[in-house]
């Protein structure tokens, strides 16, 4: 037990304690943007991002991961807001754990073993491009100063870590927003800081009871939200979980995070925060600022509050070029750039895969419209490749007047059609063998061509026979094939 706890909270204190700093950093303007989007209040965001940050520490399924208030989960919050007010968000927030936790008790973290390695590249892909396109605003517009700060704050992150000792050390994104800070501050520019994101909070959150009337008009208002909440929430931590899960090459349990999510959202309800989920962005700066166990993530939470609440003086004067080059690093080195390359050297179908996700994630900016495409149109092409790999060869004996046929491969609705092509049905023989032993049955619409191929050589006149079905096709043939039950043939062919 010792051990365990030593492995998942302190064994990397140092690194986890600076990693957490300048994910909390980076946290306060993106939970006031989102606030924003949403049409909340900033402090909703940012009590949001320290009530689930601290609760998924402890009760989340993979160590390192940042979860927060989101732009997805905000985009969904929007109608919600503006024709029901604040009282139902919360009450959505609240509905969106529980349906989270159900999940996890679904193990529905599983489902992720159906989602290809090109739709998540193309999801990595496209969220690389949506944090870049998020910095656009900032650098729209603007004098000379910002763009020389993002510059320099990007020099700064990309030439620190060169410095023998210290640069490995202290996390250069760190450096780069103290740095760019001070010099804003002593030259006294005249540029967009973290203050005029919106007014920081100045009080501890407390409990609250969204005051909206616990009846079946109220579910009904929020069950549309809260479904699509728990969706994206879960899909977007699921495949941050999975790019961590290769960032640091260790696993993560999917379905306990799916309980954890659904426990911090109930946690952020119950605070005044709105619904959040799992942060990419904020993940890949905590693991490339050196955090790694559980106490980066619980740090991440705990500064954002003191951060907030302590030093909010100085927050205010960070300029936002700062957490620009920041966030402009997250989207280099999101972005799978061997993909690129990969386009030649794949098959197209997966470069189809990869890129249809990429497209319809950055036109939606809803991440689950992509996967989902993504995941679709990887099972389609599959299941047509694998269509292509079943094949029937014959033999014919002259003595016994007996054509035997010998199937090869995985009939299922795919290949059900080539599998009934491969028969001569007008062709005079007396036996017909259908050796199975070398095939496997996957459906209804697989047994349903045999029964057909069956009873067409029996019109023929032919005697048939099947043999070699193994254990699991023999199942399902017995249960839902009709070629050896007569009433059920002659209601099959209309007599």
């Amino acid at each position: 037990m010792f051990r365990s706890i030593r492995t998942n909270w302190f064994a990397n204190i140092r690194g986890d304690l600076l990693a957490g700093i300048v994910v909390a950093l980076a946290l306060i303007p993106e939970a006031i943007a989102f606030s924003i989007i949403a049409g909340v209040d900033p402090k909703v965001g940012l009590y949001a991002s320290f009530c689930i940050s601290v609760v998924v520490a402890f009760v989340g399924g993979r160590a390192g991961m940042i979860s927060a208030a989101t732009g997805a989960m905000a985009l969904l919050m929007v109608t919600l807001v503006k024709e029901h007010g604040l009282e139902y968000l919360l009450a959505a927030t609240l509905l969106t754990g529980v349906l989270q936790i159900i999940a996890g008790y679904l193990k529905l973290g599983a489902l992720m073993r159906f989602v290809s390695r090109s739709v998540v590249t193309g999801f990595v892909n496209a969220l690389a491009i949506l944090i870049f396109m998020a910095q656009l605003p900032e650098l729209t517009n603007v004098t000379w100063h910002v763009y020389a700060m993002t510059a320099a704050g990007l020099g700064i992150i990309y030439l620190f870590p060169l410095i023998p000792f210290i640069g490995r050390i202290v996390p250069s994104p760190l450096i780069c927003i103290v740095a760019l800070t001070g010099v804003a501050m002593y030259l006294n520019l005249d540029i967009r800081t973290v203050g005029d994101m919106g007014q920081l909070p100045d009080t501890l959150p407390v409990f609250l009871w969204p005051e909206v009337p616990l009846n079946l008009e109220t579910l009904t208002i929020i069950l549309p939200y809260s479904v699509a909440l728990t969706v994206v929430g879960l899909l977007e931590s699921m495949m941050t979980a999975t790019i961590v899960d290769d960032l640091t090459d260790t696993p993560s349990d999917k379905n306990r995070e799916c309980k954890g999510q659904g426990v911090a959202n109930i946690g952020a309800g119950l605070m005044g925060g709105m619904a959040g989920c799992a942060m990419i962005g904020q993940s890949i700066i905590n693991i490339k600022s050196g955090g790694r166990t559980r106490l980066s993530t619980l740090s991440a939470g705990v500064f954002l509050l003191l951060m907030v609440l302590v030093l909010d003086q100085w927050l205010v004067q960070i300029p936002m070029a700062a957490l620009v080059a920041v966030m402009i690093m997250v989207a280099i080195g999101t972005f799978s750039w061997g993909s690129i390359k990969n386009l030649k050297e794949h098959p197209l179908s997966t470069n189809i895969v990869m890129v249809v996700t990429v497209v319809i994630v950055v036109a939606t900016h809803n991440l689950a419209f992509g996967v989902l495409a993504g995941v679709l149109l990887a099972a389609l092409f599959f299941a047509n490749k694998v269509g292509h790999f079943m094949l029937v060869n014959s033999g014919y004996d002259e003595e016994s007047d007996t054509r035997t046929y010998n199937v090869v491969g995985q009939v299922f609705f795919s290949s059900s059609e080539k599998f009934m092509d491969s028969f001569d049905f007008k062709e005079a023989v007396e036996n017909v063998v259908i050796d199975l032993s070398r095939a496997h049955f996957w459906d209804i619409t697989a047994v349903a061509a045999l029964d057909k191929a069956v009873i067409k050589f029996r019109r023929e006149g032919a005697e048939v026979e099947i043999i070699g079905l193994n254990e699991a096709s023999a199942t399902i043939v017995d249960r839902f094939g009709v070629h050896d039950k007569p009433d059920a043939v002659e209601r099959l062919m209309g007599h």
